[in-house]
This record gives structure tokens, sequence and C-alpha cells, in this order.
């Protein structure tokens, strides 16, 4: 007896907190909208039961039945975001990040301060663990040395890669110009352009962290995890990535 109740409050206990991840990971999107008309399909369903409406509760089990085979095709994004999620987590993942070094987080931090105090705008997408291949061969591949200049020169208003984002990874600039999805999330502040909605939408997708420069006000901006933190001077930028990257020497 005493063993059955362990094993259920277990078992309660490991839905409770599947449902809540599930939650987490569909907050802010379409997804929330979806799961609030199953769930009311759902009542109806149950109601048509108790009052024996037979023909009602024929046509609720229809639809569910038909939304079952169409969930996996409409949570599609939902669900990817969800397994790459629990792939990078856990056991399973590996910190490959670790080639990154203060010289190098340095360079973008005093590129991506210059570009700020000119009002030119910048999108820079620092890999982690999940890779981005797909994403790199929109670009212009460089393969290049990572330096201050370097990254200056690509986003300079006169350059043709200006408008996309420079993809960097193992401490090199591997693409630039390259386009990225957009997020979709709902609760983005409007007044947010597309630079940022694209920072969002990447890190939405995988581990990554980005830098954004806004064009129009020059304010910089980070991303990670689908989330977005505004306003940082060199100072605060610089301790937020070093942080990120597990760099405890400051170099000025």
């Amino acid at each position: 007896m005493a063993w059955t109740i362990i094993t259920n409050t277990i078992d309660i206990c490991i839905i409770a907190v599947i449902i809540y991840y599930l939650l987490q990971i569909i907050s802010g999107t379409r997804a929330v909208q979806l799961i609030k008309g199953l769930v009311l399909i759902f009542i109806f369903s149950l109601i048509s039961r108790i009052l024996n409406l037979n023909t009602v509760n024929w046509f609720m089990k229809s639809i569910l039945t038909m939304l079952m085979v169409a969930l996996p095709i409409v949570f599609q994004p939902e669900l990817r975001t969800a397994l790459e999620r629990l792939g990078r987590s856990g056991f399973l993942s590996k910190q490959e990040w670790h080639k990154w070094g203060a010289r190098e987080l340095n360079e973008v931090v005093s590129a991506a301060t210059v570009l700020a105090d000119d009002n030119t705008g910048a999108l820079i997408v620092i890999v982690k663990n999940v890779g981005l291949k797909k994403y790199i061969e929109t670009g212009i591949r460089l393969n290049a040395e990572l330096s201050e200049e370097l990254l200056e020169n690509i986003f300079y208003p006169g350059s043709p890669l200006h408008d996309g984002a420079v993809i960097l990874e193992d401490g090199k600039l591997i693409s630039a110009g390259c386009f990225l999805p957009l997020s979709d999330n709902p609760d983005i502040n409007p007044k947010l352009g597309t630079r940022h909605r694209a920072a969002i939408g990447i890190t939405e997708e995988s581990d990554c962290f980005v830098i954004v420069v806004s064009e129009e006000s020059g304010v910089v901006s980070i991303a990670s995890e689908g989330e977005l933190m505004r306003y940082l001077d060199k100072a605060s930028l610089r301790e937020q990535l070093f942080n990120e990257f597990q760099i405890s020497r400051r170099v000025n």
C-alpha cells in the first residue's frame, strides 16, 4: 500500500513537471490560443457525454481525432523547440564553446560599442552548442579571424553585407549577411524592428547568444533563450558576455 502511494506520487510529480515545462515552452506563442481551443472542445465533449447528446458527442470525438493528426503539423515549431531544448540540457549537452577567449569577446564588445556610438545597426550571433549551419549557408562564408575592424566594416552602411547577421563560432567570423528567422511572439514590443525580432527568433531555436545594435537609437541589446535585454553599455555588455562564456579574466 505504501509503495503504491509512493509510485503514484512520483507519477503525478513527473506529469506535473512535464506539463510545467510544456507551458513554459509555449508561453507567448500562438500555441497558447490553440490549447485554449482544445480545452473548450474537451469540455463540450465531456458535457455531451454526461447529457447523452450522442450526435454532439460523436461530432466532438471526430474533431478530437482529426486534431490528433493535425497537432504535430500545427505545433511543429513548438515541438522542435521543445526537443532542441531537451537535447541540449542535462548530461547529453556538450560545452563546445570553450574555444572562446577574452581577446575574441573583447573584440566583439569594442565593435558593438563603436557601432552603437555611430548609430550603425548590427546583428551579431555567437554560436554555442547548437549549430547554425542552415543559417550560415544563407550568407557569405568568410571563416575569417575575428577582429573589431572586420565587424565594423561589415556593418558599415555602404557594405553589401550590412543588412544581414554575422555568425561567430569557435572564436572566428564564419559567415556574414545571413538571414535569421523572425520571432512570432505576440508579446514583443511592436516598436522593435526586424533585427530585434530576428535576434529573439534565432535564440528561440537555438542556445546561441545574440548582440543587437539599433540603427535608430544606437541602443545595444542582447538576446538569449528567446528573451531580450536592452540598454547595455560597454561594461555591462562585457560582463554579460564573459559570464555567458564563463571567462573570468578581464582584458580592457
